[in-house]
């Protein structure tokens, strides 16, 4: 008999925050995925219905509660945390989830934009990177997280539970760079971010990026998540 899938839910934003590397991956783990267009789709599954969560990036701020999905991934993220779903928070999705296990989502003092490093309590699940940053925000560990990894301005990852929240894109691609820059083009002049060199560095970088990335997302199954090597099938 065939060793059950993992089954995932991703649940995506907008149309220019694709899955990427961590579509990928679920792949590799021969996953039963299902993609929730939060923004587009009003109805949200029971938490209980999958092994894993992940919520990926987002142009919006997870403290603006005027956006109109935020009520409903909020609820979507206690119903995991109350039933023990592991939940990947990648950028927003991380943000989000420091901001409903307590924590608090603001406007940080400066942005991070690029390829950059993090300081990492623990490089075996948080290598130092470079990493890919695109965010404005910052947030406040939740009660009983734990800080595995920050820069100057914030945290950069945490645990809490089963579940672990990253301000960086782990996930990115250079296509999705590519749309990111067509997209979004007004903050990075606003930033002063050449976009040319910002592609160049992507494609430069995406082979080692996605060793990583893979390493990460494996470390996190398998020593955050604890999903049994059986349910996650095989390669």
């Amino acid at each position: 008999m065939a060793a059950p899938k993992l089954k995932a839910l991703i649940v995506q934003h907008e149309e220019p925050t694709p899955p990427g590397l961590l579509g990928e991956w679920l792949d590799q783990q021969n996953a039963q995925v299902d993609i929730l267009r939060i923004d587009l789709e009003e109805k949200v599954p029971d938490a209980r219905e999958y092994q894993l969560i992940a919520s990926l990036g987002s142009e919006f701020a997870a403290f603006d509660d005027s956006v109109t999905f935020i009520h409903r991934e909020a609820e979507l993220i206690r119903q995991a945390a109350e039933h023990d779903v592991p939940v990947l928070g990648l950028c927003f999705g991380g943000q989000l989830m420091a901001r409903v296990m307590g924590g608090k989502s603001f406007r940080a003092d400066r942005s991070e934009i690029g390829w950059l490093p993090v300081r990492t309590k623990d490089p075996e699940l948080i290598p130092e990177g470079p990493w890919f940053q695109w965010h404005f925000d910052s947030f406040t560990l939740p009660p009983g997280a734990k800080l595995i990894a920050d820069t100057e301005v914030g945290p950069q990852a945490y645990v809490i539970g089963k579940s672990l929240g990253l301000q960086f894109h782990p996930e990115v691609t250079p296509a999705i760079m590519d749309s990111w820059v067509r997209a979004y083009r007004h903050e990075l002049d606003g930033d002063g971010v050449d976009p040319d060199a910002l592609l160049e560095e992507t494609k430069r970088r995406a082979p080692a990026v996605r060793l990583s990335t893979m390493r990460l997302f494996n470390h996190f199954l398998e020593n955050v998540a604890r999903v049994s090597s059986g349910a996650a099938g095989g390669r």
